[in-house]
């Protein structure tokens, strides 16, 4: 049996850091490519362990893993991106701003586009 899942890398300091989002593993290396080894092998205890407990078809079918053709398959992700959340309150404190004039003003920057 073949699973296919996403790969996603990210630096952190020195290091690479694999990650899997469909089954929430990680791995990391000085490397990319030793990083995303260390996920595969990661990958494989792990199913391997759920499977001797009895709880892997449970694990694959709450990540959204699907068999089609001797292999199980991740579900497919349609949008990654990174989306700004603003931690506000230490700083209108510090600008001496009360939080509707903040709201107030980001929206005049947002509807100016």
């Amino acid at each position: 049996m073949k699973i296919e899942f996403t790969s996603q890398v990210f630096k952190e300091g020195k290091m690479y850091v694999a990650h899997t989002p469909e089954l929430d593993l990680s791995s990391c290396a000085t490397t990319q490519t030793k990083a995303q080894k260390n996920l595969i092998e990661a990958v494989r205890l792990f199913l391997e362990e759920a499977e001797k407990k009895g709880s892997l078809h449970q694990i694959l079918a709450e990540a959204g893993f699907v068999r089609r053709n001797n292999r199980l398959v991740g579900p497919r992700f349609v949008l990654t991106q990174r989306i700004p959340v603003f931690i506000i309150k230490n700083d209108l404190r510090t600008a001496g701003m009360s939080r509707e004039r903040y709201f107030e003003l980001l929206g005049q920057c947002l509807s100016k586009g």
